[in-house]
């Protein structure tokens, strides 16, 4: 389990944590705060789509906020309290919020200044990053977890992850870099359906004037990434941030020498990984391959 394991037997990011969410399960404290900040935004006269342009944030962002199906980032609570008339509510009911099992703690940082990065870098070997899976690939992960999730597990954990997945269409000012092992692609995670509709999904998505994914060749003399995967993050404020993984534990890494050796490692990967277009090139001979 990887990328903010969900607890016990649960992926979170990449497949988990590495493919698995930034978003909770729901709780009685998040319904309750969404509701308060729906009431404060309708007696203040505004629409959700209003709301949402004054405090930078999407729409469905908002709307994920008032049903409690989303963590508000402090920069939501914020920016909403001069909106909704400076009372304090919303930063007092902040302080109160807890989730229900579901993120890993050491994910939470990450998740959360992930959601507002400015660039976002992601190296991965073992399997698709989550913000990349399909749902059948994502599915297909979720039940060969083990222990054995049952199935109201495994619905929780795809809601998630797709809730998450928002942000490459959501934030199309984010420069998103991902550099994946061909290795992920010829395992077939899932048969051949699921791994003919993950490329399919992968093409779909480097259509994005604002995403780059490249492939890493199985044959590589040198290859700068040989211990393990690693994401790394730049602030609004001009800071790097590095998040690395294991099976039941996550760094997230501040030092800034650390980064700066990370940043170091991932600037030569790109440069060893295959080219964007020769990238592109390889999934659709592999697609055809299939």
């Amino acid at each position: 389990m990887t990328e903010g394991t969900f607890g016990p037997g649960v992926a979170g990011s990449a497949g988990g944590g590495t493919g698995g969410g930034g978003e909770p399960e729901v709780s009685d404290s998040l319904r309750t705060f969404g509701a308060v900040v729906q009431a404060l935004r309708e007696h203040a006269g505004l629409s959700r789509e209003e709301f949402a342009e004054a405090v930078r944030f999407s729409k469905h962002t908002v709307a994920s906020v008032e049903v409690g199906r989303r963590m508000p980032d402090p920069y939501f609570v914020e920016r909403a309290e001069p909106v909704l008339g400076n009372t304090g509510a919303l930063r007092r009911a902040y302080k109160h919020l807890s989730r229900q099992p579901g993120l890993a703690a050491w994910f939470r940082q990450w998740a959360r200044e992930e959601a507002l990065a400015v660039s976002l870098y992601t190296y991965e070997c073992r399997l698709i990053p989550g913000l990349l899976q399909t749902e059948a690939y994502a599915r297909r992960l979720f039940q060969d977890q083990l222990p054995p999730l049952d199935d109201n597990q495994i619905e929780a954990q795809w809601t998630a992850r797709a809730e998450r997945q928002r942000l490459l269409w959501e934030r199309p000012n984010t420069a998103y870099s991902f550099i994946l092992e061909e290795q992920l692609f010829l395992r077939r995670s899932g048969g051949v359906d699921v791994t003919r509709g993950l490329i399919d999904h992968v093409l779909h998505v480097a259509e994005q004037r604002n995403i780059e994914i490249q492939v890493m060749p199985q044959v590589r003399l040198t290859h700068a990434g040989l211990d393990g995967p690693m994401r790394l993050l730049e602030t609004s404020e001009a800071r790097w941030y590095a998040y690395c993984e294991g099976q039941e534990s996550g760094l997230f890494i501040t030092e800034r020498k650390v980064v700066s050796m990370l940043q170091m490692r991932y600037a030569r990967m790109r440069s060893q990984a295959l080219s964007l277009d020769d990238s592109l090139s390889l999934l659709q001979r592999m697609r055809g391959a299939l």
